[in-house]
């Protein structure tokens, strides 16, 4: 590395040794996680029956002293969205058709985009309109970000951003008890000024027609947590002006962002994953569910971190220290009585039923209990699982831990060794993948904060290829953020219908009847 190399690693609170060990993850890659079985309808994924989803309506309904919060993770440019049109262009430079290819398809259907202008695309052949899409002489969307991109117009003639869409649902399933919607955005902190004036363009006419009033905080990245793009054979990728190429560390980041928040419950749906009004009502009720759901199991696991609680201290009303180590012996026998052991057995059968953790061994009651305990105060999080119909996207499995439980985890495709017999089963008999649809309970029982940076698995990175201006290069992602950031949490799957996942990964998915208003 040079010295503009070194210097430009420290401007970013890097260190360069860090980025040494950062190159080194690329080639030697992350240990594999041991997968026990797919999660599915049988086991590992709850389908709620109609009994169940009345009764988390209402229980959510009921919640109106729980402080919501939408966070929304939106950082970063589309580039990977326009990645096909890039390709067409470098196909017209080579005098090749776009016949049949992607970036034909859009030229042929750019009427049909929400923002599509007849005055910039009227009469344009296909390579302009691919140009005037991407670049600073028409619309620019290559070098913006998802959020700001016209994705939906309106037979009225209201045209709709994937952030204006990400507004109208807040007011409709997260709004407060006092009519306000609390909205976190993570944000690249070039894009903030775009950002801020997509809301300000339509803040007073929603909060006017829906009867609410946004609370929109916008937050960034830290630097500090990007991490050194390679090329295909794992050498650093430099900018046109010879700098790193340097890129967020994916949605792993953000759970810096996420610790900061001051919320009860927290929906967190990316920001591309949207749909037109018409499909809200389906949206809105199985996020109830969800935070119906979540409502439930955070409940239940504070009765029980409660009642063993109680255990701890039924020996003295003020227990202190030097008390509580006079009266060991006696506390064990108390764990070890009939009362305290069925109240284990009722809990490790709750861990095992709802949320397929199996508890290793302990040496004696009292471990026992404090083990259960210790799995029991965590944060919880309730994820959405829909039916795979071959949409790309991580995966629910069941796998083991270091200590010898097991848990519910998501998986990338990434992290999955193709070349073991019994992952690569699981892999193939999986039944759902993950929309990226979760409700969160960020504080303990006794209300205060989890810290959620000591409930992350730093061993559990992996690495994904992306793309810059339609080249392929490596990134390497932290442990990401519904992934190894939350791999400690406590964890329910719940089915949702294919309806309430509609992402737009390429601009052509915008044709997607979802998306055409």
């Amino acid at each position: 590395m040079t010295n503009d190399d070194i210097r430009q690693i420290e401007a970013r609170g890097i260190s360069v040794r860090e980025v040494e060990k950062q190159i080194s993850n690329f080639k030697k890659g992350f240990p594999w996680l041991e997968i026990v079985a797919p999660a599915t309808g049988l086991r590992g994924i709850k389908i709620p029956s109609q009994e169940e989803i009345d009764e988390d309506i209402a229980r959510f309904d009921n919640a109106v002293d729980e402080r919501k919060c939408k966070f929304v993770p939106a950082s970063g440019a589309a580039s990977r969205m326009f990645k096909d049109l890039y390709s067409g262009l470098d196909k017209i430079a080579a005098g090749d058709s776009l016949e049949g290819e992607p970036a034909g398809v859009f030229a042929d259907n750019i009427g049909k985009f929400a923002f599509y202008d007849e005055r910039l695309f009227g009469g344009a052949d296909a390579g302009s309109i691919l140009r005037r899409t991407l670049f600073g002489e028409g619309l620019n969307y290559g070098a913006k970000p998802k959020g700001v991109l016209k994705f939906h117009r309106y037979g009225n003639g209201e045209v709709r951003t994937a952030f204006a869409e990400h507004l109208v649902e807040a007011q409709e399933y997260m709004r407060n008890a006092d009519n306000s919607s609390n909205i976190v955005v993570t944000i690249s902190p070039e894009h903030r000024q775009l950002f801020e004036e997509a809301f300000s363009e339509v803040r007073n006419e929603y909060e006017k027609r829906y009867g609410v009033r946004y609370n929109v905080t916008f937050t960034f990245q830290d630097k500090s947590t990007d991490t050194i793009a390679v090329d295909m054979e794992n050498r650093p990728v430099r900018n046109a002006d010879g700098s790193l190429l340097f890129r967020p560390a994916g949605h792993g980041a953000l759970i810096h962002n996420l610790n900061n928040l001051d919320a009860d419950l927290v929906s967190i749906k990316n920001i591309d994953n949207v749909a037109c009004e018409r499909l809200l009502p389906v949206t809105a009720r199985y996020k109830k569910i969800l935070m119906g759901e979540a409502l439930r199991l955070r409940d239940r696991i504070f009765g029980y971190i409660y009642a063993l609680d109680q255990v701890a201290s039924s020996q003295i009303e003020n227990p202190g220290p030097a008390i509580l180590r006079a009266y060991e012996a006696v506390q064990e026998d108390v764990y070890a009585s009939d009362e305290v052991q069925q109240l284990c057995n009722e809990i490790e059968e709750f861990l095992y039923n709802e949320l397929c953790i199996e508890m290793p061994l302990a040496r004696n009651c009292r471990d026992r209990a404090e083990q259960l305990r210790r799995k029991l105060d965590r944060p919880v999080r309730v994820c959405g699982m829909v039916k795979n119909e071959g949409e790309s996207g991580g995966g629910p499995f069941i796998i083991k831990e270091k200590d010898g439980s097991t848990s519910l985890q998501i998986l990338e495709g990434a992290q999955i060794n193709r070349q073991d017999a019994r992952s690569n089963a699981a892999l193939t008999s999986s039944t759902h993948f993950n929309p990226v649809d979760l409700v969160c309970c960020l504080k303990d029982s006794k209300g205060r904060k989890f810290d959620l940076t000591q409930f992350v698995d730093e061993q559990t990175g992996f690495i994904s290829s992306k793309s810059s201006r339609g080249k392929e290069l490596k990134a390497l992602e932290l442990p990401g953020l519904w992934n190894g950031a939350m791999s400690r949490w406590n964890t329910l799957f719940v089915e949702v219908p294919l309806e309430t996942f509609n992402p737009v990964k390429t601009v052509n998915d915008l044709l997607r009847p979802a998306h055409q208003g």
